[in-house]
């Protein structure tokens, strides 16, 4: 599969207001979520694929990269971007409301991936990991800013200096 600079090949979102663009060319979940959400949604009948990753993922553990981590696939590079934050059509494909919030609460929400260099992929690629984030801030600790009660304002602030985190995010933590 062609890595472009904004998805993969045969990879078109429909909004691009929300969906896509450069900090979320690629949507990387790991497999070893399918057994949490299969239990937590009363599912087994769900495959890889079916929360709308482009990249299904065995080993990887999406709450402990950072922002700004990156990932050797083929002969692309990655970054990672952000967390996901599904929006309502997740909610519809499910026909669960409360999806949302859980995916938020549950923290194994996968990862965006911007495309440092475009290049192949192929089912069964070694991924490797080049951590190179600066401040390190993981996956884990964004999605906590989000669902815990109190404010870890050191954790904000070393978040809004990490230059790989989107802007949206920064000016949402800076809210």
């Amino acid at each position: 599969i062609g890595v472009k600079r904004l998805n993969l090949e045969g990879d078109e979102q429909d909004d691009l207001s929300v969906h896509g663009g450069p900090d979320k060319a690629v949507y990387l979940f790991p497999s070893e979520h399918y057994e949490f959400w299969r239990a937590k949604l009363e599912r087994h009948d769900l495959t890889w694929g079916s929360f709308g990753e482009n990249l299904t993922t065995v080993g990887l553990d999406d709450r402990e990269m950072a922002v700004g981590d990156q990932l050797r696939i083929g002969s692309a590079l990655f970054e990672v971007r952000q967390p996901r934050t599904p929006c309502y059509k997740l909610a519809f494909k499910f026909d669960r409301p409360d999806i949302i919030k859980m995916f938020a609460r549950a923290g194994r929400a996968g990862v965006y991936l911007s495309v440092l260099q475009e290049g192949v992929i192929q089912a069964g690629d070694e991924i490797v990991v080049h951590p190179t984030a600066n401040p390190r801030i993981t996956i884990a600790q964004l999605l906590g800013l989000l669902r815990e009660p109190t404010v870890d304002l050191d954790l904000v602030r070393r978040a809004i200096e990490c230059e790989a985190l989107p802007e949206p995010w920064k000016i949402s933590l800076r809210e």
